[in-house]
């Protein structure tokens, strides 16, 4: 892992039952950004990297696949990946699903240095201050 890279979120995560039923917690008092990514049945976001910021996703749909370091990971729903920073990485869906995100560092949607792209977006952004 790159310098300054978080450890692996996902030793974390925290499931509890209730009467009512339960939770997962998948942060706990660190500082994050969260989005929800929602992807086009057939679609795939460019293979890009990160320098200032990790990634937890979420599966929340069938249909997910995650690419990370070279390797596919077809998530069902509720399952987790770690994408550290300086990791090239990408999304796609067989259908129409979302993924939740869960970023960690200095979060900025310029952060990114694109390696492959289909919709012929420039190859690298600006770089955050």
């Amino acid at each position: 892992m790159a310098e300054n890279t978080l450890s692996n979120p996902i030793s974390n995560i925290y499931f509890e039952s209730r009467p009512w039923g339960n939770f997962t917690q998948y942060t706990h008092d660190v500082l994050s950004t969260v989005k929800v990514i929602e992807i086009k049945g057939g679609e795939i976001l460019s293979l890009q990297l990160h320098h200032f910021r990790d990634e937890l996703w979420v599966a929340l749909d069938e249909g997910i696949v995650a690419e990370a370091a070279g390797q596919k990971h077809f998530l069902s729903p509720g399952e987790t990946l770690f994408v550290p920073r300086e990791t090239k990485h990408r999304l796609s869906a067989s259908k129409t699903a979302r993924v939740l995100e869960i970023a960690f560092g200095k979060f900025d949607e310029n952060d990114i240095v694109r390696f492959e792209d289909k919709y012929g977006r420039e190859k690298e952004s600006v770089q955050p201050n």
